[in-house]
C-alpha cells in the first residue's frame, strides 16, 4: 500500500499538516471516481471521519494503522448529530492529528462541507478543501444521461427533495422552478417525490416530462426506473440512495446507455 502512495511523491502536493482538517469529497461510490488529492489525502491522514456513502473499497486504500471514525448520517436511521461531528473534527485536530473528513460525493453539493467549514474557521483550525465528484453528475453520466445537451437545453438546476427537518423544502419557489430550466436534478428526493411532482404540475411542468431515478450510481448496484413526471407518484420501493433527473436529456439513454451489463435496469410507463 505505501508503495503505491510513493508513486506520488513526485507530484506536488500540498502536505496534509497535524493540526488541519481536510474536506474531501470521496465522489459517488467507485474508488476510482476520486481525485488524486483526495488519494493522496488518504495516505497522509491520522484519522478519518467518513460518511455513510463512502465506499468501503475507498477506505480500504487507507493505510491500517490509519483511525477510522464512522459518522454517517441516513434518513430514517439513528444519526450522529451535526454538531457532534463537526466538535469531534475541532477536537481531533486540536489534539495535533491529521483529520480527513472524506465525504460522499462533493462537500459544498449538498454535503453540509459548508456549515463544517464554517465551524472550522470560527475555531480556528486550519482547512483545505478538496472538490468531488457530485452524484448529481456521475448519476447522470453512469446511466447515460448528459445533463446537458446543446439539442435539449443550455441550463440545469441542481435542488435538494428535503430540508434540514426532513420535510420537502419550504424555501424552495416551485413554480419558479418547474419552468427555470429543462432539466432538474434532484438529491434525496425519492421520500417527497409525489409531493414534489405535484408542486411542478401544479406549476406547469409538462405531465409527459422524463423523469429518471438512478439508485446506487456508479457501483455495480446501480439501477434505473425511468417513468413520467405524471406517473412519478406510482413509483414504490426506490433504492437509496439516488438521484433523480427531470427532464428531456433522459431520451439519450438509449443510445448512450454505457453501464449495461453492470447496471440493473428497470422501465415503468
Amino acid at each position: 500500500m505505501q508503495g503505491h502512495f510513493a508513486a506520488l511523491d513526485h507530484a506536488d502536493f500540498p502536505p496534509l499538516e497535524p493540526g488541519s482538517v481536510w474536506l474531501v469529497g470521496a465522489g459517488p461510490g467507485g474508488p476510482g471516481l476520486v481525485s488524486l488529492l483526495a488519494y493522496h489525502a488518504l495516505g497522509q491522514a491520522d484519522v478519518i471521519v467518513h460518511d455513510a456513502l463512502v465506499s468501503p473499497d475507498l477506505m480500504a486504500m487507507a493505510p491500517e494503522h490509519t483511525q477510522r471514525v464512522f459518522a454517517g448520517k441516513r434518513g430514517g436511521k439513528p444519526s450522529p448529530k451535526q454538531a457532534d461531528i463537526t466538535l469531534q473534527l475541532i477536537d481531533l485536530a486540536r489534539a495535533g492529528k491529521r483529520v480527513l473528513r472524506l465525504k460522499g460525493g462533493d462537500p459544498f453539493m449538498f454535503g453540509r462541507g459548508g456549515e463544517e467549514a464554517g465551524a472550522l474557521v470560527r475555531a480556528g483550525v486550519p482547512f483545505r478543501i478538496v472538490p468531488g465528484i457530485s452524484s448529481g453528475l456521475a448519476g447522470p453520466a453512469y446511466a447515460g444521461i448528459p445533463i446537458t445537451h446543446r439539442d435539449t437545453n443550455h441550463a440545469v438546476i441542481f435542488l435538494t427533495g428535503h430540508d434540514e427537518t426532513g420535510a420537502v423544502p419550504h424555501s424552495v419557489d416551485w413554480a419558479a422552478i418547474a419552468n427555470a430550466a429543462p432539466v432538474i436534478v434532484m438529491f434525496m428526493a425519492v421520500k417527497h417525490l409525489p409531493s414534489i411532482a405535484q408542486k411542478l404540475l401544479a406549476a406547469g411542468r409538462p405531465a409527459t416530462d422524463r423523469l429518471a431515478a438512478i439508485s446506487h450510481a456508479a457501483t455495480p448496484q446501480q439501477s434505473i426506473i425511468e417513468t413520467t413526471l405524471a406517473q412519478a407518484h406510482t413509483l414504490t420501493g426506490v433504492p437509496t440512495p439516488a438521484i433523480v433527473v427531470l427532464g428531456p436529456v433522459s431520451a439519450y439513454r438509449q443510445s448512450l446507455d454505457w453501464y449495461v451489463g453492470e447496471a440493473r435496469r428497470h422501465v415503468f410507463g
